[in-house]
């Protein structure tokens, strides 16, 4: 589900029509976009906030746009800024679909899974689920996808917490693993070489790296980390039950083919920033 979610919701970053709707509310350049939109519900909170709940940014990267962005914008204004950019990015690569009864249909769909998540301890999802819902269906859908996936996310930190990887060194077992290149995940979290190298060094004397890839404990505590949060995830999409997750699966696949042929979707980032700015 987080696979044929995550284009739809990613719209909000990497749609042209969502940088030019940030840039219109006074946001400049993707970050600026990236941290108020995401960061808009909790409303104007500080770069320490922002570092806990995002959890993967390094703090002086985060510190170097928040609180600067509420300067340029309310959090209410980012809001409606993220949503008219999502609104516009649709409307360009899935015009037939809007309005349609299958885009009804996800959209209540995903609702009702999104109305179903566990808030407590999940404050990013906590926040979204506060947000007031849009009138239009596709606009529905990208908030309920939006608020699924922050619980998701939450959890995952929670994970990640309990293992003591949270932050840098779960980008560092990432990048061992293969799935992203070290310099790039470097330069998307605003992490120096020297605490990466640092960090490393600390992994490979945990046992979780050798030669400078997982070393057999540390495939073995990824995977287990990924387990436990698709375990802790699980909750809204059992409250939505087999046959409606099963539909939702089956209406979502057009749109991830269409967002993700529109050219909306990096494919090749499989965790969703684009080269900083």
């Amino acid at each position: 589900m987080w696979a044929l979610g995550e284009p739809f919701h990613a719209l909000t970053y990497f749609a042209d029509e969502a940088r030019t709707a940030y840039a219109g509310a006074g946001l400049r350049g993707f970050w600026a976009g990236y941290f108020a939109g995401r960061a808009a519900p909790l409303g104007p909170v500080g770069p320490a906030l922002v570092t806990a709940t995002f959890g993967s940014f390094a703090p002086d990267f985060v510190a170097r746009r928040v609180p600067e962005v509420w300067t340029a914008v309310a959090p209410a204004d980012a809001l409606a800024a993220r949503l008219a950019g999502v609104d516009a990015a649709v409307q360009r690569s899935l015009p037939q679909w809007i309005g349609s009864p299958e885009a009804q249909e996800a959209a209540t769909l995903a609702r009702r899974a999104a109305e179903a998540v566990d808030v407590l301890g999940r404050p990013l999802a906590a926040a979204n689920a506060d947000v007031p819902w849009p009138a239009e269906p596709h606009l529905v859908l990208w908030q309920a996808l939006t608020t699924l996936r922050e619980h998701r996310g939450d959890g995952h930190l929670a994970v990640l917490l309990h293992h003591e990887l949270l932050g840098l060194p779960a980008l560092v077992l990432t990048a061992a693993a293969g799935t992203t290149s070290a310099d790039w995940l470097q330069k998307a979290r605003g992490w120096s070489p020297e605490q990466w190298t640092a960090c490393a060094e600390e992994l490979t004397g945990r046992g979780l790296l050798a030669d400078g890839g997982l070393s057999a404990d540390g495939s073995a505590l990824r995977a287990a980390v990924e387990a436990d949060t698709d375990r802790l995830a699980q909750g809204p999409w059992t409250a939505l039950g087999d046959r409606g997750c099963d539909r939702l699966a089956e209406l979502l696949t057009p749109v991830r083919r269409a967002v993700v042929a529109a050219g909306e979707w990096p494919a090749q980032n499989p965790i969703g920033v684009p080269e900083p700015d």
